[in-house]
Formats: structure tokens, C-alpha cells, sequence
């Protein structure tokens, strides 16, 4: 009996076994020897995914830019360009017939004029621009004053030249100057001056020695970047002139200057004010008309591609680059059916300062028309006077 039973649990356990679910099978050999364990399968986990870069914040400065441009016609562009001396006639009518980027105001526009006079009809100019001017004037002191050369709109008189100001209170006496002057300019609307003069002259002889600082270069640096950060603080556009350097050169508004010099005088002399400005913040620089053979023997300076190259790559200048007044003498042979415009826009300009806008504009639209001109160099160009003006507060 006791066999009967020991068989029938042998004979269930056997069922029992049968019936469970498949076990693992051990090897007892891996398990007793560790140094023999296969390693474990490797995991293919997926790597980290790189950070996003952070989207920049919109830049207010570029979209109202970009804004603006977009909705402007061929006609509305090119007219930005010209910053041209203010007419005797039909001054308010040619602001939008024209649509002028800026007046160049001369002592003619403030002679005899009362403060009110003044105000009013620089106030009057900006209601009949749909794009707010630039007004400028060259008041750089001595013998170029144009506004305080009325002693109705300047009490305490003529601002007097650099080299008087610094013989009698050294940078500080420039730095006061500046101040006063470009508060005076902005009290009556004008937002640009054309000033410093940045070139090197220390020879009483030179044409330009009495507008210049009258020191080396050094010191005209020092000059230039006083004036030029005195200038931004208050608010008002700064224009460094007449690049590449005046030297001892002889008048352009009468006649061809060709100036000789090897280029490594402007490296060592006549670029220094420059530089010493534009790292100032300089606003624009203006070109003059000299023929500078160093680099470029055939054009003068301010039409000129390779004197606009040495500028924006050599010196790193960004900025508004102008013309000096392309009604002088000393451009008038290089016009081609009375297109010097043209060739000032080709060569790299900004701006152009003219009398003769009324010829000149139809000029440079046809030629952009006609694809001499790339509208996209136009649409660079009038970025750069549009930021000037949205640097200036004038475009909202």
C-alpha cells in the first residue's frame, strides 16, 4: 500500500511538470565561472538630440527698415539718394515731387532770417515729406558758418574755427563747442552737420589748412573723435570730410586736383582722422573730388570704385558714404550726356549732393530702368539713408 502511494505522487509530479510553463535553462557552468559570463548584448539607445539654437529677438531698427523699403516704387528710392542743396524756388513743391532725402541748407537760406522764420520753414519741409528729411547745414566753425553767421539766430556770434578753439582751451573747449553748436542746430530742425573736417593739414599754404585742425595726424584724431562722440551724444549726424584725405591739394570747386602722394602717406597720415571717426560712430563720410593717383588715376575720388572699395574694406566703414557736390567743376568733364549721377551711384555712393537734382534724378531712374543701375545696389544704398534717419529718430 505505502508503494501504491509513493508511485502515484511520483506519477503527479511527473504531470505537474509536464504541464508548467517552459523554465530557463541554466548553465551551471556560467553561473559557477564569472570570468566565463558572455557579455550582455549591446543597447542601441538613440543620442541626445543637439539644443536648438535660440531664435533671435526681431531687430525694431532693421524691420522698420525693410518695412519701408518694401513698399517703395523706383521713383520713391532713388529720390532718398539725393541729398541736394536747398532750392530759392519751388523748395517745399520739389520735396515730393522729387521725393528728396535731404536739404542742404547754405548761408543764403538763413541770411536776415528771423529764429521763427527758420523753424517754421524747416517745420513746413517735414510736413511735405512722407519720408522725414535730412536737413543739414556745414557749420563746422571759422570760416564755414552758415547759421551763425546771422546774428539773429546765434547771440553769442560766429562759432569760431577748431585751431582757435583748441589754442585756447585745448579738447575741452572743442568738446564744449561741439555740444553748443549741435544744440543749436537741433533747436531749429537741422539734424545733420557737416562736420569735422578730418583732413591733415598743418601748412598755411594748403587750400584746406584753414578748415582743417592745423595739427598731425595724431592729433587730428583726437580732434575728430571729440567732436564725433560730442556729435552722437546730442543726437545730431556727424560727416567726416573730405575723404580720402585733402592734403595740399587745390580747390575742386574751381578745377581738377590730382594729388601725387604714395598711398602709404594715407595709411600712415590721412586715414588716422578717419579711423579715430569712424570708430566714434561716425554717421557718414564725404568723398571729395580729388584725383588721387595712389588709388585711382582716371576718376576723381568721389566716383571712384576702388576709392569706395579702399573705404568700406580698408577702413571698415558701413555707414552713409556721399558725394561732395557733383555741380563742381572738377566732375563736370566726367559725365557722360550729363549723367555724373550715375557714375556716382556705380562707383558706390549713397548720396548724392547736387544743385542739378531735377536733371539728375531722372537720370539715375532711367538707368535703373534701363539695368545699368541693379535696383538691389539702389535698395543697399537707401537702407543705409533709411538706418541713418531711423538712428536719427526721425523715422518714429
Amino acid at each position: 500500500m505505502k508503494r501504491f502511494f509513493t508511485a502515484a505522487l511520483a506519477a503527479l509530479m511527473l504531470l505537474l511538470t509536464a504541464c508548467a510553463p517552459d523554465a530557463p535553462i541554466v548553465d551551471h557552468s556560467q553561473a559557477e565561472d564569472p570570468a566565463g559570463a558572455a557579455d550582455p548584448a549591446p543597447s542601441e539607445e538613440t543620442p541626445p538630440a543637439e539644443p536648438e539654437e535660440p531664435t533671435p529677438p526681431p531687430d525694431p531698427r532693421q524691420e522698420a527698415i525693410d518695412s519701408l523699403l518694401a513698399s517703395m516704387t523706383v521713383e520713391e528710392k532713388v529720390g532718398q539718394l539725393f541729398f541736394v542743396r536747398c532750392p530759392e524756388v519751388d523748395a517745399v513743391a520739389d520735396i515730393s515731387t522729387y521725393h528728396l532725402g535731404g536739404y542742404l541748407l547754405f548761408g543764403r537760406d538763413f541770411k536776415d532770417k528771423s529764429v521763427s522764420d527758420v523753424t517754421d520753414l524747416l517745420e513746413t519741409f517735414q510736413a511735405m515729406s512722407e519720408i522725414p528729411l535730412l536737413i543739414g547745414v556745414d557749420e563746422e566753425g571759422g570760416t564755414v558758418v552758415r547759421v551763425s553767421s546771422n546774428p539773429n539766430l546765434a547771440p553769442e556770434g560766429k562759432f569760431p574755427s577748431p585751431q582757435r578753439l583748441y589754442a585756447q582751451g585745448g579738447l575741452e573747449a572743442i568738446a564744449q563747442d561741439a555740444a553748443s553748436k549741435s544744440a543749436l542746430l537741433l533747436g531749429y530742425g537741422i539734424n545733420v552737420n557737416f562736420a569735422p573736417v578730418a583732413d591733415v593739414s598743418t601748412d598755411p599754404a594748403d587750400f584746406i589748412y584753414d578748415r582743417s585742425f592745423g595739427q598731425d595726424a595724431q592729433a587730428t584724431a583726437e580732434y575728430v573723435t571729440t567732436v564725433v562722440e560730442q556729435m552722437d551724444a546730442a543726437g545730431i549726424g556727424s560727416v567726416l570730410k573730405h575723404f580720402p584725405g585733402y592734403g595740399n591739394n587745390v580747390d575742386t570747386h574751381t578745377g581738377i586736383a590730382v594729388d601725387e602722394r604714395p598711398y602709404e602717406t594715407f595709411v600712415e597720415s590721412d586715414f588716422l582722422p578717419f579711423e579715430a571717426g569712424i570708430a566714434a560712430g561716425a554717421d557718414s563720410v564725404l568723398v571729395s573730388h580729388n584725383i588721387v593717383g595712389s588709388m585711382d588715376s582716371t576718376l576723381p575720388a568721389s566716383l571712384s570704385p576702388e576709392v569706395h572699395r579702399v573705404l568700406r574694406e580698408e577702413l571698415g566703414f558701413s555707414g552713409v558714404v556721399l558725394t561732395d557736390d557733383l555741380a563742381m567743376d572738377a566732375v563736370e568733364a566726367y559725365a557722360e550726356d550729363g549723367s555724373v549721377a550715375v557714375l556716382a551711384v556705380l562707383a558706390g555712393n549713397d548720396m548724392i549732393i547736387t544743385t542739378d537734382y531735377r536733371t539728375q534724378i531722372p537720370l539715375v531712374i532711367a538707368a535703373v530702368e534701363e539695368g545699368t543701375i541693379a535696383e538691389s545696389a539702389i535698395d543697399q544704398a537707401v537702407s543705409r539713408v533709411l538706418g541713418w534717419k531711423y538712428d536719427l529718430g526721425l523715422l518714429g
